[in-house]
């Protein structure tokens, strides 16, 4: 497995090592003695899968308030996606900011999104399934989010028609959100 930093801090690449043959390939995609040795020192206590049927679904920004913030390891199994996120550390130098990366079943990759980060994505290609990690239960109420297009971010989304839910039409902007986070 290999880490690479991105330039939010704390969030990281991960790319596992592949094994592959004639008859298809074979990797350890988490392995605990591995991440440990990479500085990915996190208790994961549920993994959460979705399944997005049409190209251009955006789920997100979403992230859980302190006490309930959660940790996150993202990877693809089937499909491609646009993955997003923005820190929302209140004191971080780079507060407000995102950043974005593409997720597929075929470059394997994981993104790994500390607390006091929001995170969403939108689906490249149809019947996209990601499946990630948690170091904390869902607590609806530390539920929260942020506009997908806010235009204070100015996130270069895949697709300016997305299909969202109702509830990420209605999350405020960065400016409006609630948020209990330090760097």
């Amino acid at each position: 497995m290999k880490a690479t930093a991105l330039q939010l801090k704390g969030a990281n690449m991960l790319e596992p090592v592949v094994h592959g043959d004639k008859r298809g390939f074979f990797m350890e995609s988490y392995n605990e003695e591995v991440m440990h040795k990479l500085g990915v020192n996190y208790n994961f206590i549920q993994d959460n899968q979705s399944l997005s049927a049409d190209v251009g679904v955006l789920r997100g920004l979403h992230y859980q308030l302190n006490p309930k913030a959660q940790t996150k390891l993202i990877r693809v199994l089937t499909g491609a996606i646009y993955d997003v996120i923005v820190d929302i550390r209140r004191n971080s130098p780079t507060f407000g900011q995102w950043v974005g990366v593409i997720l597929s079943e075929y470059n394997k990759r994981q993104l790994l999104v500390p607390k006091g980060f929001a995170h969403g994505f939108c689906t490249l290609v149809p019947n996209t399934q990601v499946l990630y990690k948690v170091d904390e239960y869902y607590s609806p109420e530390n539920d929260r989010g942020i506009l997908w297009n806010d235009p204070a971010l100015g996130i270069d989304w895949p697709t300016s028609s997305p299909i969202l839910s109702d509830k990420d039409q209605r999350h405020p902007v960065l400016k409006d959100a609630e948020l209990n986070f330090e760097l």
